[in-house]
């Protein structure tokens, strides 16, 4: 068995360029091109969310690839404007030496009390030896799948336009989300708010939430 941490990980964009791209699609509505400037977008971009035109952010797009516990998938696949592609429990067989012969599991590490967090260590120890026992007797890899707890670590892509990236992460980093959510996408959203700040600077999320728990966000030319 082993204990993994989550990670995010963002492909490199340059937020001024996607902005400026997002700029010169509205402006075909107006026919105002003429009007581009070094930091015009900024105004327009301003005034397209006052006014609620929004879709205008849906021009351009941004993939992650995230490894977190397959709890979490439930939560975001429930965006139906963005696409994912997600690591099966159905033909990953955990006993196989591709994946070191064990069960990853997600650590919660937001379970501080240590009496609390043994007994979810005993659990997962538990669970893969039930899985590891059925592999042994012949069960498929769908049978074993049944045993396995949210907790169950996995990796996957997610790719969504702005627009809706902006809407999961108002809805995604507040207090009212499962921690294991927010280790991932609040460093995502400060990422966001970083490289585009005239659309992603209102959102607030739970600035509560111990930084200490976030997962690690690297930044690559190709995720």
């Amino acid at each position: 068995m082993r204990i993994v941490e989550p990670w995010i990980k963002v492909e490199k964009i340059d937020g001024v360029k996607i902005m400026k791209r997002i700029e010169r699609s509205c402006r075909t509505c107006y026919r105002s091109e003429g009007k581009i400037s070094e930091d015009s977008y900024k105004n327009l971009i301003n005034n397209c969310l006052t006014r609620g035109h929004e879709s205008v952010l849906e021009h351009e797009k941004v993939t992650v690839r995230i490894y977190n516990d397959v709890g979490s998938y439930k939560d975001l696949t429930r965006h139906r404007f963005a696409s994912f592609s997600v690591e099966s429990t159905r033909f990953c067989s955990y006993n196989k030496d591709k994946y070191g012969n064990e069960i990853a599991f997600m650590n919660p590490s937001y379970i501080e009390d240590e009496a609390i967090y043994n007994e979810w260590k005993k659990c997962m120890q538990e669970i893969e030896q039930r899985y590891m026992k059925m592999k042994e007797l012949g069960a498929t890899t769908d049978m074993c799948r049944e045993v396995l707890p949210h907790g169950t670590a996995g990796e996957y892509t997610m790719t969504a336009n702005i627009r809706e990236w902006k809407h999961i992460l108002s809805l995604r980093t507040t207090k009212h989300v499962h921690p294991s959510i927010r280790q991932v996408l609040i460093p995502l959203l400060k990422y966001f708010q970083q490289e585009m700040p005239e659309i992603f600077a209102d959102v607030e999320y739970d600035k509560d939430f111990d930084p200490k728990y976030y997962a690690k966000l690297t930044v690559e030319e190709e995720v």
